[in-house]
């Protein structure tokens, strides 16, 4: 394939793009945002593409993107978004990625000199997500957690509306089950229904920083209360876990936008993981974990942290010490540096814990192990 890298066809590419990539330092002046030795020349976007993956066929490290692309901040809150049909370019002169259409598309001419030139079509959509623009990650498999498990404070749910009844005085609530409700609705008719959880503890202090709101499925209003100590009727429309008396409501939130670019943090952050969704210590790729840094600590939707194992702390067998200078055994403690292992892409944020996306690992991640922003 002839490589895409001719002086006249960098101009050509510059200049149509003018300068909505034009900030950003070169790619390959940053070692770690440098191009795989065997990068193709293009990618056409198909269904099913993230931009994760697209990235990850240029670069070694795909939270690179936003630099290679020559994005600023708001471009990466509100990006170009990506569709079917169109060209990633490795235009290899210039360190970047570019987007267009292929040489005989209707969009190519000649230069004056008989050099063929490629006329880009950035097609920038800022509106928030389409329904056919290709998303950072899978979103299929982070969907649910858009909008569920909730990390809620102690106390916030208690002022919730709650289930004070079930039909025929059941024990546990399944589909199309009736549940009588107390509580402002606020002429809300669509609910989800949690149940206070688990407490959330920093690994480095031990503190409570939150609890995870356990989700038990959807219900619907079905006729609403006609007095002040009367109870609403609702309709359990799904059940992911059976409901019970005293579970509380929160108004269904609207259909999240996914129009966020995997980028490092604004600022150092040094989190640990809190937990793995679901009870287990481990988690393997495509599973979802909680850090204890959040909103407050810098990190935001599409931050991308790098995960470690700490290095284990050892005796120096090779140091012939004294017992009274060196401890006990007799030897020196050494510090074995900490290993990285893979990356974590934060996909919903809180005030003081996030949910991730654990990506490439080379091993399991487990409670306990750092996630901190790319060296």
């Amino acid at each position: 394939m002839k490589k895409f890298s001719t002086a006249a066809l960098a101009i050509a590419l510059a200049s149509s793009f003018g300068s909505a990539f034009a900030a950003g330092e070169p790619a390959m002046n940053n070692p770690r945002c440098a191009f795989l030795q065997n990068a193709p020349d293009q990618h056409t976007v198909v269904r099913g593409d993230t931009l994760w993956g697209i990235s990850g066929r240029f670069l070694q490290n795909p939270w690179c993107w936003p630099q290679v692309w020559g994005m600023n901040k708001e471009e990466i809150r509100n990006p170009h978004l990506i569709y079917p049909g169109q060209i990633v370019y490795f235009d290899r002169v210039a360190g970047r990625l570019r987007l267009g259409s292929p040489v005989g598309s209707g969009a190519a001419g000649q230069d004056g000199r008989g050099i063929q030139t490629v006329k880009l079509s950035p097609q920038l959509r800022t509106e928030g997500l389409g329904q056919e623009a290709v998303p950072a990650i899978p979103s299929n498999v982070i969907e649910p957690f858009l909008s569920q498990p909730l990390i809620v404070g102690e106390g916030d749910l208690s002022d919730a509306p709650r289930i004070v009844a079930t039909q025929e005085s059941r024990v546990m609530l399944g589909k199309d089950d009736k549940a009588y409700v107390r509580g402002a609705i606020n002429s809300g008719t669509s609910f989800q229904v949690f149940r206070p959880g688990t407490p959330l503890r920093d690994p480095e202090t031990n503190a409570v920083i939150g609890y995870e709101a356990a989700y038990l499925g959807t219900i619907k209003l079905e006729r609403p209360a006609r007095a002040e100590d009367e109870a609403h009727v609702f309709n359990v429309v799904n059940v992911k876990q059976e409901m019970a008396v005293g579970d509380r409501l929160l108004p269904v939130p609207p259909t999240p936008m996914l129009n966020y670019v995997p980028h490092p943090p604004e600022k150092e952050v040094s989190a640990r993981i809190v937990s793995v969704y679901g009870g287990v210590t481990q988690a393997g790729q495509n599973q979802i974990v909680s850090v204890n840094r959040g909103r407050k600590d810098g990190i935001d939707m599409g931050t991308v942290l790098e995960l470690y194992r700490f290095g284990p702390v050892i005796s120096d067998r090779t140091d012939k010490g004294s017992f009274w200078s060196f401890g006990p055994w007799g030897r020196k403690q050494v510090k074995l540096p900490d290993t990285q292992y893979g990356s974590l892409f934060i996909f919903r944020v809180f005030d003081s814990i996030s949910y991730g996306l654990v990506m490439q690992v080379t091993d399991t991640v487990q409670v306990g192990d750092v996630a901190k922003s790319p060296e």
